[in-house]
Formats: C-alpha cells, sequence, structure tokens
C-alpha cells in the first residue's frame, strides 16, 4: 500500500465523521423550535389570561411570575442553541468562517496546495470543534426543556387563578 492510498482512507473516514456530526445538527434545531413553539404558546396564554395588575392577589402574582422567569430562562438557553459560540477553526481550509475571510482565488489556490495530511488534520478539527458545538447546543437544549417542563405547574396554576379572577369579576 502506498503512502497516497494510506492517507486517502482517512480522509474519506474523516469527511464521514464530520457529516454524521453535521446531521446531528437539524435534529437539535428542530427539537429548539418546537419547544420556542411550546414556549411561545405557554406565554400567550399566560398573558392573555392576566387581569389588571391592581386587582390581584399574592399567589397569582406569584405563579405567574415564576413561570415568566422559568419560561425566561427557557427562551434564553434556546438562544444559545441557535447561536452558539463558533469560534475556532483559525486558517482551516473547511470551516466556512475561515474560508469567508479569503478572497475566493486565495481560498482556491490554498485549498489546491493543501496537503493530503494537512487536509486530514483540518477535517479532524472539524470533526472535533463540529461536536463540541453540538454538545453545547445539546446541553443548552436540555436545560430549555427542563425550565419549560418546570415551568407547567406554575403556569397551570397562573391561568387557573387569573381565568377564576376574570370569571369572578365580569357578571
Amino acid at each position: 500500500m502506498n503512502m497516497s492510498a494510506k492517507v486517502h482512507e482517512p480522509l474519506k473516514e474523516a469527511r464521514d465523521q464530520l457529516n454524521l456530526v453535521l446531521g446531528f445538527f437539524p435534529r437539535v434545531d428542530a427539537k429548539a423550535s418546537v419547544l420556542l413553539a411550546i414556549n411561545t404558546g405557554m406565554l400567550a396564554v399566560l398573558s392573555s389570561k392576566v387581569p389588571p395588575w391592581r386587582t390581584m392577589q399574592l399567589w397569582p402574582v406569584i405563579a405567574g411570575s415564576t413561570c415568566l422567569l422559568l419560561i425566561g430562562g427557557s427562551c434564553w438557553f434556546l438562544y444559545k442553541v441557535a447561536f452558539p459560540s463558533l469560534s475556532g477553526g483559525h486558517q482551516s481550509l473547511v470551516y466556512f468562517r475561515e474560508i469567508a475571510t479569503r478572497t475566493e482565488s486565495k481560498f482556491i489556490e490554498e485549498f489546491m496546495a493543501e496537503e493530503e495530511t494537512a487536509r486530514l488534520r483540518d477535517l479532524l478539527g472539524q470533526v472535533w470543534r463540529n461536536s463540541e458545538i453540538l454538545k453545547m447546543k445539546f446541553d443548552a437544549l436540555r436545560c430549555a426543556f427542563v425550565l419549560m417542563a418546570v415551568a407547567i405547574a406554575p403556569w397551570v396554576m397562573a391561568v387557573s387563578f387569573f381565568s377564576a379572577h376574570s370569571a369572578g369579576s365580569h357578571p
């Protein structure tokens, strides 16, 4: 087996690994979209039931405020899912942000001149960095889900309190 064949197989495996890791990103983003829709729906229902502040008792205020804080925290983590830190990949010929710092001709020239071993290192670096970003996204998604789930109880209480208050104030 010649040296070129020894590098070609790892290059293919590195590309496959990068594609495998990149394939998980749409899954995280789809789950985050569903969670954002649930959060938004909960906030819409809650806000549609809020009576005038001066007429509210303490417990409905506590339940509503707790719900708002938890859903707000969930939305913060969803923001982190949508916009993770993209730093890294310095001088990469694979990472889109680094490619975009070059002119078209400079990128083509550097890509064509890159040795296979250097390309393999670059690809493996991208596998590692994208795995790191994916882990951050999954972790933030988990936190967003937990906060939303915990918000359900105070949300139900607040909506119930607010609905009962509205029913009692209208003949």
